[in-house]
């Protein structure tokens, strides 16, 4: 089961299958991911996990071509399949056996994002293999989290872990096991998170050779080819109702924690037929700190891109990311090479990749676009210091404002783009860290002004209680805007803040620092673009924003100055959104 199986009109070639076989198997196929993900959720042992849902899984035939992915974390999937072709290419695994993996300069992401790869085996046989990505909440390194804003090289981020086998015919191989948790900081946890991505494994196989028996071994062959091209034609048609062109467009991250400032990202995008070809030559070289991105996390943010301007649809699989090209040249911060810092490239850069190629296929009028959004996964990590007598380590990402779209307002307070995760409860965090969340709330005025309003961004405190903490904030957007579109005005900046023994003083959005007993961390995420421009939003949509405290009076008066011409019964323009 190979590309070259196909023939010259792109359909393979072999057994024939009535359509109706097909859809049962395709949302088959999606359905064993699926089923692995929520095995993954309910067993495992960390909040980041379990409440936030961190995790991703995936389907792929036996030429390790993904067939189906669960909607999980886009960031993860798109560059999963890198990972799962080094491991297949590395290993020659048998049944029963499990290997993981998480270097980022072969396939990986970020350290902190584990993979596990695993074959179905039937009579002897290799069909299939299933795999799912899991963000730990601390693989080592040099400050607690494994998420370090003042990283400058790979080697103080955590544990690098090449392809290789952690469960051999069904067993556990403990030697590595024992290496894994002698280098991070909280190894039960860390224990449990890996056994369940175990059982999401050990889900996925018995339910793919459980779709074998029933269908058998032929029939499941030939859909997984036509599966594949089912993806590629309906992303062909897709694409071809894209005008032809090239399109240019160039945004910028605030810098990388160690001096580079205006850290700058250029694409091309060119149309043509039914394929479309990502060119991020311009971008700027890779830099000392740490938001380098792997080549792995720059496709994955592509291909999100580029589906969500096309048909989002169209099944992701491996057929439907045939028509994309992507280039980067090495040694730029989309393509870095080792041993780069690379934990805020999978986080920050990925989402700055998402604003550039949307930018791009806006100056081109390819569909009604959304404005930018908040441009940012605002990661917090917080851990007990060495000496504490109860270690832990936190980690969680906030949301922000969306950004407006033609006829709608941005959402507010959502993770957006490459990260698909949901929130940690207030609850879930205050049981299981001696943390205190004292306020968490929408940011008014922090949607850009236009006919239609950005989303709102978050702000959220944490106050440390009876214990000395490291605190890693990695977040962008606290300088350069998010972009408005069609006129709308950019989206407000973030804006964090420590208080400490009583002093408040603003931090930069790279910031690595330690804090004491009663000391608090206020993180203050950027809001959405606007669309469109803000003297056509409609009175009544304005007085609705006040009404639900989303803007303030002053900001009225300073963006929307038809409010107080037309309040009190003028004119309406524009739609309410």
């Amino acid at each position: 089961m190979t590309d070259d199986s196909q023939n010259a009109s792109g359909e393979s070639q072999g057994e024939p299958v009535d359509p109706v076989t097909l859809e049962v198997l395709r949302n088959a196929f999606e359905s064993v991911a699926e089923e692995m993900s929520a095995n993954l959720i309910r067993t495992s042992y960390s909040p980041n996990i379990k409440e936030r849902a961190d995790c991703s899984s995936a389907v792929f035939d036996a030429d390790g071509r993904m067939l189906a992915q669960a909607e999980n974390v886009p960031v993860h999937l798109g560059a999963m399949p890198h990972s799962v072709r080094t491991v297949i290419d590395a290993l020659d695994l048998g049944p029963g056996d499990t290997a993981i993996h998480n270097s980022p300069f072969s396939g990986g992401a970020h350290l902190p994002d584990i993979t596990f790869v695993s074959p179905v085996f039937v009579d002897g046989d290799p069909v299939a293999y299933v795999a799912n990505r899991a963000h730990h909440a601390d693989v080592g390194g040099a400050r607690a989290g494994s998420v370090a804003a003042d990283a400058t090289s790979v080697y103080g981020e955590g544990l690098q872990i090449p392809p290789v086998r952690l469960y051999e015919d069904g067993e556990l191989r403990s030697g590595v096991f024992d290496l894994l948790l002698e280098n991070v900081r909280t190894p039960e946890e860390r224990a449990g998170d890996l056994r369940a991505q175990q059982a999401a494994t050990e889900t996925g196989r018995r339910r793919f050779a459980e779709l074998v028996a029933e269908h058998g071994r032929e029939t499941v062959d030939a859909v997984t080819d036509r599966v594949l091209d089912y993806g590629e034609r309906r992303m062909r048609d897709a694409v071809a109702d894209l005008p032809d062109g090239s399109y240019e467009f160039a945004d910028i991250l605030d810098g990388d924690g160690a001096g580079a400032t205006d850290v700058e990202i250029r694409a091309t995008v060119t149309v043509d037929g039914s394929a479309i070809d990502v060119d991020f030559a311009g971008s700027a070289e890779q830099v000392a700190g740490p938001i380098n991105a792997p080549i792995a996390v720059t496709t994955s943010a592509t291909y999100y891109a580029l589906r969500a301007v096309t048909d989002p649809d169209v099944p992701p699989n491996h057929g439907a990311y045939r028509p994309f090209s992507v280039s980067a040249p090495e040694g730029t911060v989309v393509n870095a090479r080792s041993p780069a810092a690379v934990v805020g490239g999978n986080l920050e850069t990925s989402q700055r990749v998402v604003d550039v190629v949307l930018g791009a296929m806006a100056e081109g009028g390819i569909r009604p676009m959304a404005a930018a959004a908040n441009g940012s996964m605002n990661n917090v990590t917080v851990g007990s210091t060495g000496d504490a007598a109860d270690p832990y380590t936190f980690y969680e990402t906030i949301g922000g404002g969306y950004g407006a779209r033609p006829e709608r307002d941005g959402v507010d307070g959502v993770h957006a783009h490459m990260t698909n995760t949901k929130n940690t409860p207030v609850e879930a965090l205050e049981l299981s860290y001696p943390l205190r969340v004292e306020r968490y709330e929408l940011r008014p005025d922090t949607g850009g002004a236009g006919r239609q309003r950005g989303g709102l961004g978050i702000r959220r405190d944490v106050r440390v209680l009876d214990h000395d903490a490291s605190v890693s904030l990695l977040a962008d957007r606290r300088r350069n805007r998010p972009y408005g579109l069609d006129g709308g005005e950019p989206g407000a900046p973030g804006d964090d803040r420590v208080v400490e023994g009583g002093q408040e003083r603003s931090i930069e959005g790279m910031t690595a620092l330690d804090l004491s007993p009663g000391d608090l961390l206020s993180v203050r995420t950027p809001g959405g673009g606007g669309f469109g421009p803000p003297e056509e939003r409609s009175v009544e949509a304005i007085e609705r924003d006040l009404e639900q405290d989303r803007v303030t009076p002053e900001h009225v008066a300073e963006r929307y100055p038809q409010y107080g011409d037309e309040a009190e019964g003028g004119d309406e323009r524009g739609d309410e959104g």
